[in-house]
């Protein structure tokens, strides 16, 4: 197998303190983001050198449901973090502290690629899923992150996002799915605006790293939607220095490696990590280190490096649950100073209470009930860039969009068979709408009213249609009343839909029929292959990691050992 090169090592997500002593729960930044890695580093610029020293702006090429907590138990959790608050800043400066700590923050638009995806409607329930982009920014802005990341002749490069990861968490908050995306997979970005210069970045098809120096991470959240299909609701960039603050914060993070391993060779490869076989603590430059390891491990791609990230925030989730506690109030102070200070957010997470808020909903969620995957890939016909591997790679977005987990444990055994439709068909009132708005291709006009058509040739005769134009990957039939839900069935049936197309949510009115991008020409649905059995949990190609398997070993390439 070729092995190209790559321009750096990413990858960590960082967490903060936890709920019991500083009231922030063990989720609060969940892990948020992952380390780039750094070009052009010598001994000289001292910390963690890079992988390849490629400076191309691409990055190179590389082979390779619980019910709510009731509003007292989230006072109370608030309460706490505001008198940890007062500890750490004095009685009298608390507010100031927390005001402060807003401050820190950076803040950016959610999404800069236009009007973008619709949010899907809340189930029958009235919950809706969580889906939070995680990047790990390589920006040299500052003198700390020059001395983590190397490359001082990059400091006035826009950074790159070279460590994305989506974390969906289910509506029932029952189950968590992170995907991660190799950083040079060859996608489309769309048309960006950056909010700061007003600079329009026409479309292009390039890496998919390189979508954040088209205005900021408001393009790179309308680059995923684009090619995911998933509503993104927020994003957490974070870069060097906060990982390796953070890392030293949480005091330590098992990992395994399977042989000795020294990532570095004569030409400047290698991340500087060095271990010997079997488990060891790590923390620090050393996490980072961890992280950003591509020479190295397994093939030494980038494919290798992102099992070695899923297995870091494994542990570390693990850790934390099991109890890691930060009990230091002048450790807890800077911590929030590092988290705060590293963290740029998009403007619906702008205050620490949100942040702390979004915490209590990923703590949730079970550490068994964690699944972490890869996007399905294939290499280019010339093996100079990733692409997403055809099927496997939409059936794996597709989960993320009906919100089905990764795990297969979201399967369910059939008791009662589909309700029967009881409004003859020609009063079934069916309101159709487009919803072909799509970004990058456009919306196709006349949608809604083919499909009407449709309907009506069908005996359908009260279909009418909804002008209003909007954007979904996927056709959906929506509807409230749990009576209709055998109508539903019977007009998928007669159009030749999934049965996973029909959804009940709690904010539908009467029943609605949304034209998605999956089928913008012609009137007969373009049924493929396994339409008729939905997917139930990722496919194999996705190499997918649970969140309890606290055996996982990384395989050292034979090059790098010692």
């Amino acid at each position: 197998m070729r092995q190209s090169s790559v321009r750096g090592d990413r990858s960590r997500r960082r967490r903060e303190p936890d709920a019991q002593e500083l009231g922030w729960d063990d989720g609060l930044y969940a892990d948020v983001g992952l380390p780039p890695d750094a070009p052009g580093w010598t001994p000289a610029d001292g910390g963690v050198p890079p992988e390849d020293g490629d400076t191309s702006a691409d990055g190179g090429h590389r082979k390779g449901g619980r019910p709510r907590r009731g509003r007292g138990r989230k006072v109370l959790r608030w309460t706490a973090l505001s008198l940890a608050v007062l500890i750490v800043g004095g009685a009298g400066a608390g507010y100031w502290y927390y005001e402060h700590l807003n401050a820190n923050l950076r803040k950016a638009p959610r999404s800069l690629g236009g009007g973008g995806l619709k949010k899907p409607d809340p189930n029958a329930f009235g919950q809706s899923p969580l889906n939070i982009l995680l990047l790990g920014s390589d920006g040299r802005n500052s003198a700390e992150n020059i001395k983590l990341g190397g490359a001082r002749q990059d400091a006035d490069r826009k950074p790159l996002a070279d460590v994305q990861m989506l974390l969906h968490v289910s509506a029932d908050r029952s189950n968590m799915s992170v995907i991660s995306i190799p950083r040079d997979t060859r996608v489309t970005i769309p048309q960006c605006t950056d909010p700061k210069t007003h600079q329009v970045y026409p479309q292009t098809s390039a890496a998919i790293n390189q979508s954040l120096q088209h205005g900021g991470p408001g393009c790179t959240l309308a680059t995923w939607q684009e090619l995911t299909g998933v509503y993104i609701d927020h994003f957490m960039m974070v870069d060097f220095s906060g990982v390796v603050s953070m890392a030293d914060a949480i005091g330590g993070v098992p990992v395994c490696v399977d042989n000795n391993v020294y990532s570095h060779d004569s030409k400047g490869h290698g991340s500087g990590l060095k271990l010997t076989k079997g488990t060891h603590s790590v923390k620090g430059v050393q996490a980072l280190q961890w992280l950003r390891t591509r020479y190295g491990f397994e093939d030494n791609t980038d494919i290798g490096r992102a099992k070695a990230q899923h297995m870091y925030m494994n542990s570390m989730v693990r850790q934390l649950k099991k109890g890691t506690k930060l009990t230091d109030p002048g450790q807890l102070r800077d911590l929030a100073e590092a988290a705060t200070k590293s963290l740029t957010v998009d403007d619906g997470l702008d205050t620490v209470k949100k942040l702390y808020d979004l915490g209590g909903d990923l703590n949730r969620v079970p550490t068994k009930r964690i699944t972490m995957v890869t996007m399905p890939w294939q290499y280019s016909p010339d093996e100079s860039y990733v692409m997403p591997k055809p099927g496997d790679a939409e059936a794996t977005f597709a989960l993320l969009r009906n919100d089905t987990a990764l795990d297969g444990k979201d399967r369910k055994k059939k008791t009662t068979p589909d309700p029967k439709a009881s409004t003859p068909k020609g009063e079934l009132k069916v309101v159709v709408q487009n919803g072909t708005n799509s970004t990058v291709n456009g919306p196709v006009s006349g949608r809604a009213a083919v499909i009407q058509q449709r309907l009506a040739g069908l005996g359908y005769g009260a279909a009418g249609t909804d002008p209003a134009l909007t954007t979904q990957a996927d056709t959906t039939i929506t509807y409230r009343d749990k009576g209709l839900r055998g109508d539903a069935l019977a007009l998928a049936k007669a159009l030749g839909l999934p049965k996973g197309a029909v959804r009940e949510s709690s904010s539908a009115s009467g029943m609605r029929l949304v034209i998605g991008n999956d089928w913008r020409t012609g009137s007969a649905y373009p049924k493929t292959s396994g339409d008729d059995k939905s997917a139930d949990k990722a496919p194999d190609s996705a190499d997918a990691l649970n969140g309890e398997d606290s055996k996982a070993c990384m395989k050292v390439n034979p090059q790098y050992s010692f």
